[in-house]
Order: structure tokens, then sequence, then C-alpha cells
């Protein structure tokens, strides 16, 4: 059996292994309301097609038992990357206790999809070297303590934001309560490669404004962060400043790479330092109005 990343939507982003597991299969079952028809091009004209939208885990198991039974190959066609929120693990625990071996097929996700379409690269120089991948809580499944849109917003990196437009509000609320300002750019996007594609960028805080004008609540996926505005900025890996194993640093280059270098740490260092200095003087000064207090009483 195989589990399929079927991509973001737009037929021509499947993977050729994707595209070769789903022409072999004689059973392939499909999310209708996920991932667009034309997937099933590649599909055998004998092939049965089963949409899973109306279907739960059982019935799904239960076909790919049969298929065990009968000798039968299954392609099970996910949307996105079988990765993130595809309902994967579940299905291949209970096919290791059926004794049916499994394998998965990376597809394109939408949050690189729509990265693409926005023409951005999520991690800057200088400005965001991490991706967090998350949703928002109170949802239909619970997140997990210290999951919270909040607390990785505390991080001011990158954020894609899966499955939240239907409470846009909270989201917003939450990523400013998390440190983002009012200005922090954001991409908005429905249905990302779909004929039907909605592509649009706010701030957070006109996040939820945007959402409700355009009454988004399905198939949205946002990114948030400094990085989709950020420029003027360059990596080190083409610098010929830097060298590799395929390539010699020009010594000038190299010199002033290092003096750059040097002069983000002593900046670094001198704002620790300042961080520092005003955490213990708001020590001190809270140690002083205790004793006060304690005096008074």
């Amino acid at each position: 059996m195989t589990i399929v990343g079927a991509g973001p939507g737009a037929a021509d982003l499947l993977t050729f292994r994707a595209a070769r597991a789903i022409a072999e299969a004689d059973v392939v079952v499909w999310a209708a309301s996920l991932v667009r028809e034309e997937v099933l091009e590649h599909a055998r004209e004998d092939a049965e097609v089963l949409d899973s939208a109306s279907m739960s885990l059982e019935d799904v198991i239960a076909v790919y038992e049969r298929a065990a039974r009968e000798g039968l190959k299954v392609a099970r066609v996910h949307s996105g990357d079988p990765a993130l929120w595809g309902g994967t693990q579940e299905q291949v625990d209970r096919c290791a206790e059926l004794g049916v071996e499994v394998e998965i097929v990376p597809g394109v996700s939408s949050f690189s999809a729509v990265a693409a379409i926005a023409g951005r690269e999520l991690t800057i120089p200088e400005v965001a070297q991490s991706v967090i991948l998350t949703r928002l809580g109170g949802g239909k499944t619970p997140m997990p303590p210290g999951e919270e849109v909040r607390e990785f917003a505390r991080h001011g990196t990158t954020m894609a934001v899966f499955l939240s437009a239907a409470r846009s509000g909270q989201l917003a609320v939450e990523l400013l309560e998390g440190g983002y300002p009012t200005d922090t750019p954001v991409v908005i996007a429905h249905q990302a490669t779909w004929p039907e594609e909605l592509v649009l960028r706010c701030t957070v805080g006109t996040l939820e404004e945007t959402v409700k004008e355009h009454r988004l609540w399905k198939h949205t996926l946002f990114l948030v962060g400094p990085a989709l505005s950020a420029s003027g900025t360059r990596s080190h890996l083409y610098h010929p400043g830097h060298f590799h194993g395929h390539r010699r640093a020009r010594p000038e280059a190299r010199r002033a790479l290092r003096a750059a270098r040097e002069v983000r740490e002593v900046r670094g260092a001198r704002g620790q330092a300042v961080e520092q200095s005003a955490g213990q003087a708001a020590g001190q000064s809270i140690g002083q109005a205790g004793r006060e207090a304690a005096g008074r009483e």
C-alpha cells in the first residue's frame, strides 16, 4: 500500500514517484474534497476509485485488508504532504498491525507552494532562520500544552499557520500577544494552486478584517513574519568570501566577511549587555520597593 502526497492542488505538482504509484494501483482512494480530479488521470482505466470524503478510518482500513487478501496495490492519495495533518500515522499503525507494508511518497506542502506563489523565501539571513508550522488551538483536534500560537509567536520568526481561518480573530490576538508588531507582514492563501486560488497580503493588525472581508474559513493558509518583506541581506553560501569543497574564497572578500561578522558579534554583545543591565535595574527596583513595603509594615 502506498500513501501518496498529491501536493496542494495543481495536478502538475505531483512528483514522478507519486504519479507512478497512482498509475500502478489497482485501487485508488483519494480525498475528492482536497485533491483535484486531474490527479486521477494517472490512474488506470480499470482501477477502482474510491472517494475517502465519505469514509471513516475503519472503512479505509477495510479496503486495505481486502486489497491485502486479494493481492491488490492501493494508492491512498492525500492532499499536500502526508507528514503534515494527513491522518497518516494512524493508517501506518493499523497497517503494521495487519502486516501490510506501507510506502509513503512525500508531496509538496501548501506552505512551500504559497511561499513560491508569493515569491518569498521564508528564511532570510539576519531576519529569520526558522519556520514554525502550526495551527490554532481550539479546533477539532486538541493542541498539546505549550503549543499555543502565542508561545510560538514569541520567537518572532516565520510562521505557517494551517487550519485557522474560521477563528481569525483569535489568531490575530495570539500573534499580537506573542509579540509580533501590528505591521508584521502576512500572506493569506486560499486554495493555493487551484483555479480558484486567492492570495492576499496584509499585516497582523489587519488579518482579521481581511479574512472576514473575503469570507475565508476553509482551505486557507497564513504565512506570518518579517521575512515576508525583508530585503538587503545575503547568505554566505554564495558570498565570494565563503569557501567550501567546490570553491575557494577570495582573500579580500574573506577579510570583509570576517570584519562584518565581528561587527555583528559586537552589536549582539552590546544588546545582551543592555538587556542584562535593564533586567538588573528592574530587579533592584523591585527589591527596593519590597524592602520599603516591609519597613512600612
